[in-house]
């Protein structure tokens, strides 16, 4: 359906018009340096699904606040922990929220990415504040009467969907306001999703410090005060979309013309880009990658503890099991600034490693994410083993950055392989990739540490076989991205059928096309606030995260 400004979409009769795609139409003056703030707004909030592994352990033993594992009740079936009020729950039980919101992050992602191209950035980041937010509330209803199927509602099902509305709108949207700057416009939105667990994870144990008592472990007072949070400061971001009028380009830019020979100047149809060996090649590829890293993630912050745990505050000679109450609770923000840190690197991955990937190609981009992350996998073993946690913490350092490179590479890969024409649809597709990675990941890695503490494997060595078959996971990652090779001029677009898929979309009023100082302002006063109300978290974020680094490398 083509909208044009002026003429309302018949799915905005009834609703508000300040929702309608035509209301957000940039006009002349507006500044394009605003919308990046919006977009990092959302997607803070939203990557607090990386820093979900900070509520696995308190929520663990939430009945047994205060006492040793008064109600474990350990060969309880999943069906029976849904629904149980006597038991406390798994780490395994909880972990599938992550799954689930990972899994609904690629469906929604696909199945509206087409809606939010007729509703606009605006409808569908309102809808992704509700999702997510509430999916916190819920959440929080589902500790306070403990009941696990709450959780996996609210924070997995409903939060999922918030998690692609979220996702998928920043991306599109700054890609149009930066044709000149696509890999940067990118690596804004995408940072920030890699970000929001830095912000999220120590800002969740100190609200969980803050409401824990004798009787509370403090969980479902924080998940409701971070549900609202996050649904005040998405609405902020949502609010401050705007879009640029068709045809719109930066003053005085022209696009370049390509001379790379990875590099199609054609354009495959949305129709045939699934039917090319190349696209389930890049799905594998994505998904392999993802899920060597998502599994370690949905763990970080268990799997330090357990592997480490009293050396983490200085006591080498205690294991986990051994630590009283307290010394838990000191070692469970230890391995939130963990979790903080692997987010810094997954930020700074995705600025990095896009980069390089424009001077050395996506090809051998993504070769030496498998290549060198089978290497830090196997060798983590070794790192736990002597005791070295800088090295251990270096090795996942790296491994993260090449996660979130991954994330930021695909997008090019996929332009490289496609045309520009329909990438983001193509690229919502591809996301089922990252879909089946949140469950293939967390199941993997959760599965493996049960058997090997229902073998009764403790410490350093709780972890060694999870690590070696992720090594393997990058091992048949890296034979699948050897295969990609350029398509078949078959499956490219005639000019007439471009020309044909080309018309429609929004059309520029009176005074929105041409110079009209559309995009124009730099950082003025206004866009100044924009990126204080943004930069100001990420900034405690950073120090919050390099103050307890400083432990880990002590």
């Amino acid at each position: 359906m083509n909208v044009r400004v002026g003429v309302a979409s018949p799915e905005d009769s009834g609703l508000a018009p300040w929702l309608s795609r035509e209301r957000i139409v940039a006009r002349a003056g507006f500044n394009r340096w605003l919308v990046p703030p919006a977009a990092l707004a959302i997607h803070l909030c939203i990557g607090m699904s990386y820093g979900l592994s900070v509520f696995w352990l308190p929520l663990s033993r939430a009945l047994s606040v205060g006492q040793p594992a008064a109600a474990a009740c350990p060969e309880m079936s999943t069906a029976t922990a849904l629904f149980t009020t006597t038991c406390d729950w798994r780490v395994s039980d909880l972990v599938i929220v992550f799954s689930i919101g990972i899994v609904m992050l690629g469906l929604s992602a696909a199945v509206f990415g087409g809606w939010l191209e007729r509703a606009g950035p605006r409808k569908a980041g309102l809808a992704a504040a509700l999702c997510w937010g509430g999916g916190f509330l819920v959440g929080a209803l589902g500790v306070y009467l403990h009941q696990l199927w709450l959780i996996w509602l609210g924070m997995g099902l409903i939060g999922g969907i918030g998690l692609g509305l979220g996702y998928i709108s920043p991306v599109s949207t700054l890609v149009k306001w930066f044709p000149d700057r696509r890999g940067m416009a990118t690596g804004m939105a995408i940072m920030g999703f890699g970000g929001g667990a830095m912000i999220g994870s120590p800002l969740a144990t100190l609200l969980i410090n803050t409401f824990k008592t004798p009787s509370s472990a403090g969980v479902w007072e924080t998940l409701a005060v971070m549900g609202c949070l996050y649904i005040l400061a998405m609405l902020c971001g949502a609010f401050g979309y705007r879009v640029p009028p068709a045809g719109w380009q930066p003053p005085g830019w022209t696009a370049p013309v390509s001379k790379s020979a990875m590099i199609t100047s054609s354009h495959v149809h949305l129709d045939k880009a699934h039917r090319t060996p190349q696209f389930w090649l890049l799905w594998a590829v994505l998904c392999l990658n993802v899920s060597a890293g998502i599994g370690v993630l949905a763990l970080a912050s268990p799997m330090l503890q357990e592997i480490f745990g009293g050396a983490l505050i200085g006591q080498p000679g205690l294991g986990f099991a051994q630590l009283d109450a307290g010394q838990r609770t000191q070692i469970a923000a230890v391995a939130a600034g963990f979790v903080g840190l692997l987010s810094l690197f997954n930020i700074l991955g995705r600025f990095f490693w896009a980069s390089l990937s424009d001077r050395i190609g996506r090809k051998l981009t993504y070769a030496t994410f498998f290549a060198l992350g089978c290497v830090l996998y196997a060798a983590a073993p070794w790192a736990a083993g002597i005791g070295s946690k800088a090295l251990f913490v270096t090795f996942f350092c790296v491994i993260l950055s090449m996660y979130g490179g991954g994330f930021a590479t695909i997008p090019a890969y996929l332009a490289d392989v496609f045309g520009t024409q329909f990438v983001g649809a193509i690229h919502g597709r591809l996301l089922t990739a990252w879909s089946t990675a949140g469950v293939v990941g967390p199941f993997v890695v959760t599965a493996i540490r049960q058997a090997q503490v229902d073998a009764g494997i403790q410490g350093a060595e709780l972890y060694t076989r999870t690590m070696y078959i992720l090594a393997a996971f990058l091992a048949a990652g890296f034979v699948a991205n050897l295969l990609v090779r350029p398509l078949a001029a078959r499956w490219f677009m005639s000019e007439s059928e471009l020309a044909s898929v080309a018309k429609g979309g929004i059309a520029a009023g009176p005074g929105r096309g041409g110079d009209s100082g559309i995009g124009r302002g730099g950082l003025n006063a206004g866009a100044l606030l924009a990126w204080l109300a943004v930069g100001i978290p990420i900034a405690w974020g950073i120090w919050t995260t390099l103050a307890k680094a400083l432990i880990l490398f002590g």
